[in-house]
């Protein structure tokens, strides 16, 4: 994809939803990073499901110690791989206490260094709780820089570097969300939406369906 199909492909993107969300339901920075954390390997929608239960009774990282390993795996059973989840978030949740007094830092490396919290869920937090221009490159964002041709690399870290090089600045800090959606409901796995995607025109695929 050239340098003038990318334009007009985040143009058309930012025309039809000019400020993309992420679908994860939160109201703090806490409860963001909790609920990227527990998405791994799992569906917004079942980890909302839980988090809509867990959230009112423990949203902060002392209230979710109070609740402890087989509490708070009572709340996560409709999330895949929830015990291990649950020790990681407890576990985070004991560094953010005794290490950032409570709070969600707003580093790389601090991020990166909370058990369970990988490149991917840092940049999450980086990019929505707190508005820098990072790349969360997840396999709808892998497969879509690929196959559009916008970031062909062989990893994620290939994806996402590209990614950051190639997309015009003014739409950088919503990029990842605008790529997530336009993945995960037009640009489908197994059978893209060609005929009714927005930017079919400037995607560089060349086995577009009808």
């Amino acid at each position: 994809m050239n340098a003038h199909n990318i334009e007009l492909f985040f143009q058309t993107l930012k025309e039809a939803n000019p400020t993309p969300t992420t679908e994860l339901a939160y109201t703090s920075v806490f409860e963001l990073l909790t609920a990227v954390l527990l998405s791994a390997q799992a569906t917004d929608v079942s980890v909302n499901k839980a988090t809509r239960k867990l959230f009112p009774v423990a949203n902060t990282p002392a209230a979710i110690l109070a609740l402890g390993q087989e509490r708070l795996e009572s709340y996560l059973k409709t999330i895949g791989l929830y015990r291990n989840k649950a020790s990681n978030l407890l576990k985070t949740c004991q560094i953010l206490v005794e290490q950032h007094g409570g709070q969600v830092p707003r580093s790389r490396e601090a991020l990166e260094a909370l058990p369970g919290v990988g490149r991917k869920t840092a940049n999450v937090v980086l990019n929505v709780a707190f508005g820098e221009p990072t790349m969360a490159v997840d396999t709808h964002i892998f497969r879509l820089g690929n196959r559009t041709g916008l970031a062909p690399g062989k990893n994620p870290l290939q994806v996402e570097l590209k990614l950051l090089k190639r997309i015009p600045a003014q739409y950088l800090e919503d990029a990842h969300n605008w790529l997530i959606l336009h993945g995960r409901y037009v640009c489908q796995a197994r059978q893209p939406l060609c005929a009714q995607c927005s930017v079919s025109a400037y995607c560089s695929f060349k086995q577009k369906t009808t």
